[in-house]
């Protein structure tokens, strides 16, 4: 599979990590947002994460250029005619990934594989909303895309052998990560055991047995985790944890899946993580804790 060119649908920050990554790999990506000034902020944070790898001589300025000038800033969905793997990776809402999916699925060659990064959202519904459902997979990257080593490759009802076979090679061959094959389920892997363990913490903070932060040390330190539950989900975002564990609770129907009220709380509050500078803890501008 020759694949020189990527686009990336919806630059939040798993966007922001797959367009860097996809740069970084040689690939050129072209990114597209909402709006301009979305646009050009997620941008910015690419620029900057980069900065950071310079400050920690995990990159050179010259390494820097060379991936900033891969990635394309585009305003519209047609330039994505132009790439041989699109991915979409906007918030989890289904009307809003049905009417990118029906788009793409019209401007681009049936030849174009058409993936999605969504962590809960059913393949087989996605790939129904296109007139090639065969070429629609799932490429569920794992937060943080640059330092995490797995995809999940999700496989649709109606995804074909050639489509999986070819993401597959895509993902190790590549950006050079480790695929796994999932059959289409709720959660699939890795976000059904996570967020099953973050609600579960949530339940012991809720019952007083330890902090947040001697839960996490506990975790990290017992168990080799590189953050506790509280930073994962505070690094994911509490709102798309909320949003994960309430779908699969209507999707299974059973109460492990059930949101904890402390969780719920939070995101009311506006306390969403490193996004807004406070969940469980306190993070400075550069998303590190304070």
């Amino acid at each position: 599979m020759t694949v020189r060119s990527v686009g990336v649908i919806g630059i939040g920050t798993m966007g922001q990590g797959i367009a860097e990554m996809l740069a970084f790999n040689g690939l050129d990506v072209y990114v597209v947002e909402q709006n301009d000034e979305k646009l050009a902020a997620s941008i910015a944070l690419i620029e900057q994460s980069l900065d950071k790898q310079i400050e920690k001589w995990a990159l050179t300025l010259a390494e820097k250029k060379l991936v900033m000038n891969r990635i394309h800033p585009v305003k519209r969905l047609s330039a994505m005619s132009e790439c041989q793997l699109v991915i979409e990776t906007i918030t989890e809402d289904l009307e809003s990934k049905r009417v990118i999916f029906e788009e793409l699925d019209r401007i681009c060659d049936a030849s174009i594989i058409l993936a999605s990064n969504t962590s809960t959202l059913s393949m087989t519904e996605l790939a129904g909303m296109t007139k090639n459902p065969e070429r629609v997979i799932g490429m569920h990257f794992v937060y943080p895309v640059m330092k995490t080593g797995l995809v999940e490759i999700v496989r649709g009802l109606k995804t074909s052998e050639e489509t999986f076979t070819k993401t597959k090679y895509f993902v190790e061959n590549i950006i050079h990560k480790k695929g796994v094959m999932v059959f289409e389920s709720p959660g699939f892997v890795t976000t059904r055991l996570i967020c099953l363990l973050i609600n579960e913490a949530l339940h012991v903070l809720e019952e007083g047995v330890a902090s947040a932060d001697d839960i996490d040390s506990a975790m990290r330190i017992g168990y080799s985790f590189q953050n506790g539950p509280f930073e994962m989900a505070d690094r994911f975002g509490l709102d798309a944890v909320l949003a994960a564990l309430e779908r699969m609770f209507r999707e299974y129907g059973e109460l492990k899946y059930r949101p904890s009220i402390v969780l719920k709380k939070m995101v009311r509050a506006g306390h969403l993580g490193v996004k807004s500078g406070i969940g469980f803890f306190k993070y400075d501008k550069d998303g590190d804790r304070v």
